[in-house]
């Protein structure tokens, strides 16, 4: 990936070189202001993000939250393991936030905790909703737009919440009903 990158920005440079050689220097240094600017806005956002899930975990509002998305939990992902089920929540209430980078933490633990039990589908699974991340509040992309001056960082709110619902939606669906097509295709095989 790294060289595609690479060869794009070259041939850019080459074409703008030729193209507009009075504008070359100062559009790779707005370019790197403007990523500068975008990175230290994300750093923010994820340290406020991580300090305020920090806070819940010490308080035991974590908890409380894995407890109320427990059962949907473990009805989704098909485990009673009680860490597993914990972190799938929290990845799971993260991501409905819309604060992406504090659920990565959860789904690893998640993960490590899946593979001691063997629980394949569990883990795809939660690929797959981190991959479509259904956000009631996108609250990242919200502090984004403020931080690019939006007049109305929020007018993303509704769309969002609809493209994020019906992609997850989507996604899960067909990897379960994939995932169970597989399993009847296998059974009939063994018989």
């Amino acid at each position: 990936m790294n060289v595609i990158f690479t060869v794009i920005f070259l041939a850019s440079l080459v074409v703008m070189a030729f193209v507009a050689p009075s504008e070359l220097l100062s559009s790779l240094l707005g370019g790197a202001e403007r990523s500068a600017k975008t990175a230290l806005t994300l750093f923010c956002i994820y340290a406020v993000w991580m300090g305020i899930s920090r806070v819940a975990e010490t308080s035991g509002l974590s908890k409380k939250a894995a407890k109320a998305l427990a059962p949907l939990s473990k009805k989704l992902f098909r485990t009673d393991e009680p860490a597993a089920v914990e972190n799938l929540a929290m990845n799971l209430s993260c991501n409905l936030l819309g604060i992406g980078g504090a659920a990565t933490p959860y789904a690893v633990k998640a993960i490590g905790e899946l593979e001691k039990t063997g629980n394949d589908f569990a883990q795809k699974l939660l690929f797959v909703i981190n991959a479509t991340s259904i956000q009631i509040i996108p609250s990242t992309v919200i502090a984004l737009r403020a931080g690019a001056g939006s007049a109305n960082p929020a007018d993303i709110f509704l769309p969002s919440l609809i493209c994020t619902a019906l992609s997850t939606l989507l996604a899960a669906g067909l990897f379960i009903a994939f995932e169970s097509f597989k399993g009847k295709k296998r059974r009939k095989l063994w018989r």
